[in-house]
Order: C-alpha cells, then structure tokens, then sequence
C-alpha cells in the first residue's frame, strides 16, 4: 500500500474522518486566503467598481467551476469504491477513463463558457460601468478551464484514496504564489482585474503540477494507453456519476446567477457589499465541504468493502464533528465580521460605512445558521460516497426554488437586505431531501447487505 494512501475500512471513524478532513481543511483555508487577497488586493488597488466587477462575476465563474468539479468528483466516487473493494486492476480502469473523459469534457466547457461570458453579464443586468472589467475577468479565468479540470480530478483522485496531504500542499503553494502574483500583477504592473485572473491559473497550473509529480510516483495509479480507451459501460457508470453532480452546481448556480441579477439592480455601492461578504462565504463553509470531501472517501470505501454499519456509524460520528465546528466558526465570524468585511471596500467614508454594513448584515445571517448548511454538506457527501448522485441533483433543485423564490418575494417584504434569506432558505430545503433520502438509502443498503 503506498504511502500516500488510507484505508478507511479499518479503525475509528471519527479518527479517519478528522484525518482526511483536517489537511483537506488547511487546503481549503489557504483557497481561501488567496481568495480572500484576491478580493482585498482587488478592492484596495483598483477600488469599489473593480471589487463589483468581481463580485457581478462570481456565481458565473462558481457555475463553471461547480460544473468542473461536478464531473471529476463524480468520476472519483467510482475510484473510492473500486480502491476499497481492493480490484486495483478496474481502480486503474477507472482512472484511465476519468482522464480520457474529463480532457473531452474540458473542452466543450471551455468552448460554450467563453461564447456564454457577454449574453450572461447582460442578462444579469450587469451595470455598464462595470461590465467590460467583468467581461475580462471571465475570460481569462474560462481561457484556463483545461487547467482547472487537471486539477481538480488529479486532487479528486488524491481524496478518493485517501491522500489529503498531496492537496494540501499543493495548495499551500498555490496560495502563496497566487498572493504574490496579485501583488505583481496588480500593484506593480498595473494590469488590473485581467491580472488578477492570470495569478490564479498560474497557480492553478502550478497545484496541478505538484499533484501530477506525486500521482507518477504511485504504482496503484499507473495506468496503460489502453486505460485511456474506456468501453462504453465504464463511460456510461461514470458520466452516470458525475453528470448528477455537474448538473447539481448548475442548478445551485443557477439560484446565486438570479440573486446576483437582483442585486445587481440595488446599485455599486451594494454589490460591493455583498460581493465583500460572499468572499468570507467561503470561510463559513470551509469545514463542510472538507468534511464533505472525508464522507464521500469514507463513505465509498466503506460501500465498496460491504461494510453498512461502518458507514451508518461514521455519519454519526462526523455529524457531532461538524455541528460542533458550525458553531466555533459562527460565533468568531459574528465577533469580528464586521472589521473582516471592512477590510476589502474602499472609498469615501459614506460609501465604505454603507458597504460594509450590507456585508456584515449578510454575513451575520449566514453564520446565524450555519448549522444548516454543515448538515446540507455532510448529508449530501454521504449520499454521494453511496453512488446516489440523483437525489443530491434533487436537492440542488430544491435550493433553486428556495432561493429564487426568496430572492424574488422577501426583498419586498423586507427590504433590499430580504434578499439575504433566500440563502438560508435554500439550506433548509436541500436539508429536507437530504436527510430524508440518507436514512431512505441507509435502509435499503443495509437490506440488500443483509441478503445471502
């Protein structure tokens, strides 16, 4: 066994799980520190209609990212399953095909994203002033999607055996290189928000390339040309898988692209704010989808091993974990959101006052009920380590009608701030099918293990 996998089949849940999630946790905190420098950076040097620009941009580039990490996370779920049935000979079947069909899928993403980038910006009512700064930010990050793709399964791979380390480190470099390159790019050279995007794909490129050194190295993934020709039954399992997934971030993309058009019609000075908060939206979540990523290894491995009640008992486990976590992470955003969201607007002192009180009222929202969205990852993840990428679509559609339907009532009722809610409506509607379909599919598994 190589030394850059887990086993996750044997000894105590709780321990396994932290033990993946934590490096994965790290990963995801330094995403999100150049994320978060990014946007700083951004909104200091260039000024509140640059920090717009970004912020009328991001549920865009969320979708094609969602869309991305849709698909080789899908096609991973197959190589957990298949790592911990121990047939290494259809692991690198697996692995071969996922290559094959995510190099094919980058490049139809790529070619529809970039025709998309202007009839999108126009039909969220991106306001003028901003829109040729939005316009290329897009395009370069779009330019870079075979970039991300590479990434992403590479890392998908890494996770579903078990190796959290490798992704980590990987972004550790990456982040720190992404900083830097804003600050030369930006700062120094001047070349505006298209700077911004280049300092991400060559970091980017950078995490895949780290990643990519260590795969080589491992025996159990090192695969055959004749890996890279799948037949059509192995196609047909894995677009099964991952299609669900894909079209779940698209679904869920599609609710923020609504909301984004709406506050697009509050003026600058809001989508300012609001794009100020949603920076720090990936912080709130930064243990869910970590914790997400352990359940759908965990989960897989176990399925793939026959072992149902291990994988009832570390749901358990990682439920205590990740409520526990909401909570710590809620109360420290509510203590001192209001200096973090201070620190990416810049302005006259009316403007910066009014930004960041839409920020700090949208952030303090989310982490009110951050619960809600902890329960929404780890339920989601545990469905997906089963195989069932269906209902997780389902529930990506009832975050769709959640959301859009909050964002087009509440503000009326509300104010301009209601538009913050719909967010925590579309929580509470994933969660009723989530949970609903866990214990469904729970049942049913532990049924047809029970049968001789």
């Amino acid at each position: 066994m190589s030394k850059n996998t887990q086993v996750m089949t044997e000894g105590k849940p709780w321990r396994l799980i932290l033990g993946l999630a934590l490096p994965l946790m790290f990963g995801n905190i330094f995403q999100q520190l150049y994320t978060v420098m990014d946007t700083l950076i951004v909104g200091r040097v260039l000024g509140v209609h640059a920090l717009a620009a970004l912020g009328a941009s991001d549920w865009l580039n969320w979708m094609i990212l969602g869309l991305v990490t849709g698909i080789t996370q899908g096609f991973c779920i197959l190589a957990a399953q298949k790592f911990g049935a121990e047939k290494t000979e259809e692991l690198k079947e697996t692995v071969g095909a996922s290559v094959t069909l995510s190099a094919v899928s980058s490049i139809v993403i790529e070619l529809v994203s970039q025709a998309l980038v202007t009839p999108l910006l126009r039909l969220l009512d991106t306001p003028a002033d901003i829109m040729p700064m939005a316009q290329v930010y897009l395009r370069i990050l779009f330019a870079g999607i075979p970039i991300v793709m590479i990434y992403n399964l590479l890392a998908s791979l890494l996770r579903a055996l078990g190796d959290g380390r490798t992704p980590l480190y990987a972004m550790v470099v990456a982040s720190v290189l992404n900083i830097l390159l804003d600050i030369l790019f930006v700062a120094g050279f001047h070349t505006g928000v298209g700077g911004a995007a280049v300092a991400t794909l060559i970091a980017q490129a950078v995490a895949a390339l780290y990643c990519l050194l260590i795969i080589l190295r491992m025996d159990i993934l090192r695969i055959r040309p004749s890996h890279l020709r799948p037949n059509r039954r192995l196609v047909w399992q894995l677009f099964s898988l991952g299609t669900p997934m894909a079209a779940q971030n698209i679904v869920i993309a599609v609710g923020g692209l609504v909301i984004q058009s709406i506050v697009n019609g509050f003026g600058v000075i809001f989508i300012a704010g609001y794009t100020a908060a949603n920076k720090l939206y990936g912080i709130l979540e930064i243990a869910a989808t970590s914790y997400g990523y352990a359940m759908v290894t965990y989960v897989g491995q176990n399925l793939g091993a026959g072992l149902g009640e291990r994988i009832r008992r570390g749901v358990r486990h990682a439920l205590g974990i990740a409520l526990a976590t909401s909570v710590v992470i809620a109360l420290a955003m509510l203590l001192a959101g209001r200096l973090l969201v201070s620190s990416f607007i810049t302005g006259t002192p009316s403007e910066v006052a009014a930004a960041t009180n839409v920020a700090y009222y949208y952030l303090s929202i989310m982490s009110i009920f951050l619960p809600v969205l902890y329960l929404l990852h780890l339920y989601r993840s545990s469905l997906q380590g089963m195989g069932d990428t269906v209902l997780p679509m389902v529930s990506g559609i009832a975050e769709l009608v959640m959301r859009t339907g909050g964002a087009l009532t509440l503000p009326h009722l509300l104010g301009q701030e209601g538009v913050f809610y719909a967010e925590v409506l579309a929580w509470v509607g994933a969660d009723l099918i989530l949970i609903t379909a866990y214990y469904i599919r729970v049942h049913m598994l532990f049924r047809r293990l029970q049968k001789p």
